[in-house]
């Protein structure tokens, strides 16, 4: 993936020119927690590959051993069936770890504000690429963690690719005035509540 060039410099230290770079604003609350999109990627070919020639190979040396029983060569297929079921079962746990943690982490990224300017163009997935490399890096891939960071910078996912994208996060300013109000509203009905009631017989009385 080709460099992204220079990242621009904020918005308080750039120079007033003609030209006027437009900003995307990006709501601090994300996508207003909607589920996320439907996971668009099919399972990982090569671990499903891996796993598929492990156990065929297993079922192999499960044929050899009986034939071999009682010979010479029986120890030696048996500690080759062996190693052979563990890494079996090594790219089993693996899958189902890889599984599990990329519906988590999809979960989350789609709630991030950033997930709005995905949505809108339309990057489920890139999304999805990133958080399969990102996955397996976590799960001791170097080639697929380098994948990640050009992935990661591309969606944004960093204060530096959010200046290169020109994305900003933003305050809903509606809900944050509602806030205002409400704030300033409660010392009044606070002090109202504590005000003793009024009498409506004392002016009788008075009389």
């Amino acid at each position: 993936m080709g460099g992204m060039g220079p990242a621009p410099k904020p918005a308080g230290q750039r120079r007033r020119r003609n030209a006027t770079v437009a900003t995307t604003r990006l709501p601090v609350e994300g996508r207003g927690g909607r589920r996320a999109p439907n996971w668009p990627l099919v399972p990982d070919v090569v671990m499903a590959a891996r796993r598929d020639m492990l156990a065929a190979a297993v079922v192999d040396l499960e044929e050899d051993l009986a034939e071999l029983e009682g010979t010479r060569k029986e120890a030696s297929v048996r500690r080759r069936l062996e190693a052979t079921r563990e890494k079996l079962a090594i790219v089993q746990a693996q899958m189902k770890a890889q599984r599990a943690l990329e519906a988590d982490l999809w979960r989350d990224l789609w709630r991030l504000p950033q997930a709005v300017a995905w949505e809108r163009l339309r990057w489920t997935r890139d999304v999805a690429q990133y958080v399969r490399h990102k996955v397996l890096a976590e799960l001791g891939d170097l080639a697929a963690a380098k994948e990640a960071r050009q992935w990661s910078d591309r969606l944004g996912l960093s204060p530096m690719a959010m200046l290169r994208l020109r994305w900003e996060v933003v305050e809903d300013e509606t809900a944050a005035k509602r806030a205002e109000r409400a704030e300033r509203q409660q010392p009044a009905a606070a002090a109202t509540s504590g005000a003793p009631a009024a009498d409506p017989l004392a002016a009788l009385r008075a009389v």
